[in-house]
């Protein structure tokens, strides 16, 4: 028995040992794993890991200090939805402090360099052998709330990331986005501690990590929904590790496709999400069509935000333990999860009660059975053979749609040349008909000028003969008158000559 005895205190003399390592391997953030050391030592010695107060921050860092008070307060409400068993602790402290060991693995299989005395505390006896070794397993049964700030990244390469130096760097920047980044700042978790103080230290921290990540990615920028994740980070880790940890999200976990501004991405995990809503809950799936209710109206929020929006705050950490761990088939499992818990209320609601029923009903049902909720999400069965399937689909149905859209443009692109050749038509025929009823008038005016004149003409001619009768006859008088005085001057003359030779002869 004493044997015995000393063989356990050589062991856990060991992993204190490594635990203590692990302090000089993580400098980035010593509070956390001296939090860590006493944890778990307070464990070995069967003390309560309930005991510690150290947080995650770092040393000089307000907004890390603040973020640690809050995530401390948000730890008191993961307790009432159920602690981690404190053996773990001893589990993810050996998990650490053996961290450089586990990442040169090729597989996420702990056996060979975790005892099996640790790996054994944490997976039930009726788990599997395979299950016990697998670190996806010990990530399913919840992360110790103080050690996330290590653990998110570690598992998303985070760690080391060139990112952290960047950060500083982009701070002294500024960036196109940042009027729609302050617009949005109020409305991301407005009701937290941490961030509904206009212009607090919340806002500002949220502020910075969202602006370095424009200036980090201008073709994604920024995008709303993103703020939310970056807050569940900051409530866990000081800014510069909240921004290194959204750098690999993005870029290693396909968050940066989601927010791409084509959202390509997104419009695939609507399409595969609502073709597995048809294969696995048919019924659900035909009363969502009777109802008009699209996929992308319950379903983008999970994707955008990782369910930050949708689920408790507990709850959301949780199923960041498992996105990190094992990426965005979990988000689709989540949600089928729901829809499955759900289907019932669902099916007797038409599409503005299911609205409300996503907004108001299903955070408050998940407060108090978080773990019911990841039972089921673990529980579904989903196959890559068939998401690739999908993909390939999608991405067909894409290529066709892009095709007719660009039949469309060129139609559309004809049809308005041909308006412009048609308005132009009509604008010439518009001037012809302009200059053609011009010269009717004119023709009209000349008609009526022309008719005027003739007129006017045949008065005159009529007057004119009229004058040339009158003239005739006039002349004919003078010509009357003419020898008429003629004769008379001859008689005149004869009398004269005749009185003169009177004379003559007297």
């Amino acid at each position: 028995m004493a044997t015995s005895t000393r063989d356990q205190d050589t062991d856990d003399l060991a992993i204190l040992q490594k635990i203590e390592e692990a302090n000089r391997l993580l400098e980035q953030d010593r509070k956390s794993v001296k939090s860590l050391v006493s944890i778990s030592s307070l464990t070995v010695s069967g003390s309560s890991h309930k005991s510690s107060n150290s947080g995650h921050s770092r040393k000089g860092s307000d907004s890390s200090s603040i973020s640690s008070r809050i995530s401390n307060q948000w730890s008191l409400n993961e307790d009432v939805t159920g602690s981690v068993p404190e053996d773990s602790w001893v589990l993810w402290g050996q998990i650490i402090a053996d961290w450089d060991n586990y990442a040169k693995k090729k597989s996420n299989s702990l056996k060979g360099f975790l005892p099996e005395s640790l790996v054994s505390m944490v997976s039930p006896e009726t788990d599997t052998l395979e299950s016990k070794y697998n670190l996806k397993e010990v990530v399913r049964k919840g992360v110790p709330h103080h050690l996330r700030p290590i653990v998110w990244q570690l598992l998303c390469g985070a760690n080391n990331s060139e990112s952290k130096e960047m950060y500083a760097e982009y701070l002294k920047k500024s960036s196109p986005c940042e009027k729609g980044i302050r617009r949005d700042i109020a409305r991301t978790y407005p009701e937290h501690d941490f961030f509904k103080e206009k212009d607090g230290l919340g806002q500002e921290s949220l502020f910075n990590v969202m602006k370095a990540y424009s200036l980090q990615d201008r073709e994604v920028g920024y995008c709303q929904g993103s703020a939310f994740i970056v807050g569940l980070l900051l409530m866990q880790m000081p800014e510069e590790d909240a921004f290194a940890v959204l750098v690999q999200l993005m870029q290693e976990y396909r968050l940066r496709e989601l927010f791409k501004p084509n959202m390509m991405e997104l419009g695939l995990c609507m399409f595969q999400l609502e073709c597995l809503v048809q294969d696995l809950l048919p019924e659900l799936s035909m009363h969502f069509q009777s109802q008009g209710f699209h996929t992308s109206m319950y379903a983008s929020s999970w994707f955008l935000t990782l369910y930050t929006t949708t689920l408790p705050q507990s709850l959301a950490c949780r199923v960041m333990d498992v996105y990190i761990s094992e990426g965005l088939e979990v988000i689709f499992k989540i949600g089928l999860a729901i829809l499955q818990d759900n289907e019932e209320e669902l099916m007797g609601l038409d599409m503005e009660g299911m609205i409300r029923y996503f907004q108001n009903e299903i955070p408050a049902k998940y407060e108090t059975e978080p773990e019911h909720l990841l039972n089921v999400a673990f529980q579904v069965k989903m196959h890559q053979k068939k998401m690739k399937k999908l993909e390939k689909e999608y991405t067909a149905l894409k290529t066709k749609q892009n095709e007719e859209q660009v039949e469309l443009r060129r139609l559309r692109s004809e049809n308005r040349l041909l308006r412009q050749r048609i308005d132009n038509l009509e604008k010439e025929t518009g001037t012809l008909a302009d200059r053609l009823i011009d010269s009717q008038v004119r023709q009209a005016q000349a008609a009526e000028e022309m008719f005027i004149v003739k007129r006017e003409l045949s008065g005159v001619k009529q007057r004119n003969s009229s004058f040339n009768q009158q003239l005739e006859e006039a002349q004919d008088v003078i010509i009357k008158l003419q020898d008429k005085t003629n004769r008379n001057s001859v008689i005149s003359d004869m009398d004269t000559t005749m009185k003169e030779g009177g004379k003559g002869v007297f």
